[in-house]
């Protein structure tokens, strides 16, 4: 009987794993979606639509679904499925001060920790492939290595918690950032910041390190919401 009992718990939390394992790979297809503007702003899909473009069953699709909602990137009505939701200028105001105080703080948290050359290799190679791509015009590949610098600073931050937060927001602003990003000037001045900021870090610099990401991300928040404006963009 014990033995029984043991493949029957075996068997359950073997099911259970498939489930989350199912729930975790829609809602990463889902977010991509979302988030390369695939399914742009008011796009509107069943969860039995949904689905069937991802060749699950509508359990995953639907706990997927409920944690997009709770990121901020779609809203789910019962029986009628989700939509994808827009960002306007005010939610991107309000983004762009919760990354320049949060980010600035992993910027600090990093200096702090003394890291290795072996520990700045990603944040360099990122700087690196900024500078390449911006040397080819190739803007997509610099929003790549961005992207990229952006996640291994959280990362070095050695704060699990406040890296979850700060990606939340990031893939919230993510949208708006590439579809804007060949109406604003090219940013060598971002890749500039990045490279300093790396030599704050290094040095051990906790106050130098917060300020250079304080000031850019200002910097990149008003550039941002200037054009927004100047275009009469108020949702996107």
């Amino acid at each position: 009987m014990a033995a029984e009992k043991a493949i029957e718990v075996s068997a359950e939390i073997k099911d259970e794993v498939a489930a989350k394992t199912m729930t975790a790979t829609a809602h990463l297809k889902v977010r991509q979606l979302i988030l390369d503007n695939k399914w742009p702003p008011g796009y509107q899909a069943t969860e039995q639509e949904v689905a069937s473009m991802l060749g699950m069953s509508r359990t995953p699709v639907r706990e997927a679904l409920m944690r997009l909602q709770q990121d901020g990137l779609v809203s789910v009505v019962p029986r009628h499925g989700m939509r994808v939701l827009p960002v306007s200028p005010s939610d991107m105001k309000e983004i762009y001060d919760i990354l320049t105080s949060l980010e600035s703080t992993a910027a600090e948290l990093a200096a702090a920790r003394h890291l290795t050359e072996e520990q700045l290799k990603g944040l360099e190679r990122a700087t690196a492939d900024m500078d390449k791509a911006l040397e080819r015009d190739d803007l997509d590949r610099w929003a790549q290595a961005d992207a990229r610098f952006h996640e291994q600073l959280l990362e070095l931050s050695g704060n699990k918690m406040l890296k979850s937060v700060v990606l939340n927001f990031i893939d919230r602003a993510h949208r708006v950032r590439m579809l804007t990003l060949k109406m604003r000037p090219k940013p060598v001045n971002s890749t500039r910041d990045h490279a300093e900021l790396v030599n704050a870090i290094r040095a051990g610099d906790v106050e130098k390190a917060g300020t250079i990401h304080r000031e850019h991300r200002r910097r990149a928040g008003r550039e941002l919401l200037d054009l927004l404006e100047r275009l009469g963009l108020n949702h996107l």
